[in-house]
């Protein structure tokens, strides 16, 4: 319960604080947020065309990575500008329709990702268990519906954001201490009974990033099941390293959401800044490092990569 002796009622334009307790050093956080926004941004293009352009990389594996890298840039697309716009000229406010609107796309490409990472994961599942009929199960028609379920799901989990926060009517104060409009920042100056959004917020915590991760640790534990089956060593080796991109990837996803749970239940707190900076970890690292990933350690990309730099060379 939260009470307010002199609340504000629902105002129609928010500050975004930017990083609280920071502001001198804005400019300076300006400069990796940027390089962040132009390495994402070339990386998965990169990825795309070279999957586009390259038929052989028409499988399963190479088109979850594109549906990957189209969400990747659609979520830096939504958080990173309006972040330079607070850093670079103090642009921090935000329309009360527009902080909804942020609301609900943000974390939506968030719960998208969580899920094809899900997908790739059951992906590498079929390879192993079932590498004779891994094409047949993984059809063009079957990604097509994972794809559709990864949208549906985001879609279902994140509509009630901007609705529950559109009921909120009293507030402490205007101010956010974001870098964006994240649904428990606004809920966390809202006054009156909040319960049902803090349940609201962990319902969808459990529901997309705890769903996948329990999921993705059920394939990895069959998928090693499998393999320790194998008797030669080098084809044991074989198969994981077809696993080795992703599960870098899904360390580097969600080892932030599991170090801030584990901190939340073991009663350390963070100052308020650095919460914020691992917040926007979220948000930055995975899709600038995802095409960096695969780039390095998947052959035909790699090769193909280095294709187009050695004609440009020429």
């Amino acid at each position: 319960m939260t009470s307010c002796n002199n609340s504000i009622p629902q105002p129609l334009i928010f500050v975004l604080a930017g990083i609280p307790g920071l502001e001198s050093s804005h400019g300076w956080f300006s400069v990796p947020f940027f390089l962040v926004f132009v390495i994402t941004v070339i990386g998965n293009a990169t990825i795309l065309c070279i999957i586009r352009v390259e038929k052989s990389l028409h499988e399963p594996m190479f088109l979850l990575l594109a549906m990957l890298s189209i969400v990747d840039l659609s979520l830096v697309s939504v958080t990173v500008p309006r972040m330079l716009s607070i850093f670079w000229v103090n642009a921090k406010e935000i329309s009360f329709k527009a902080c909804l609107t942020q609301m609900f796309f943000i974390p939506s490409f968030y719960v998208m990702e969580s899920g094809i990472l899900l997908a790739m994961a059951f992906d590498r599942f079929v390879a192993i268990w079932f590498p004779l009929r891994y094409t047949t199960i993984l059809a063009n028609s079957m990604l097509g519906k994972m794809a559709l379920a990864v949208l549906a799901r985001a879609v279902a989990v994140l509509t009630p954001a901007p609705i529950l926060a559109k009921r909120l009517e009293g507030f402490q104060t205007h101010i956010i201490a974001y870098s964006y409009c994240a649904y428990m920042a606004v809920v966390q100056i809202a006054c009156g009974d909040v319960s049902n959004h803090i349940v609201y917020g962990l319902m969808v915590i459990v529901a997309s990033v705890g769903f996948d991760l329990f999921f993705i640790i059920l394939s990895y534990g069959l998928i090693l099941h499998a393999v320790f089956q194998i008797p030669s060593w080098e084809a044991r080796g074989k198969a994981l390293s077809t696993c080795g991109s992703h599960l870098c990837i899904i360390a580097l996803f969600y080892s932030p959401v599991v170090f801030s749970v584990l901190a939340q239940i073991l009663g350390y707190h963070m100052a308020p800044y650095l919460q914020i900076i691992i917040d926007n970890l979220y948000f930055l690292v995975p899709p600038m490092v995802n095409p960096l990933i695969y780039g390095a350690r998947t052959k035909q990309m790699r090769e193909r990569v280095l294709w187009i730099f050695h004609c440009h060379r020429n």
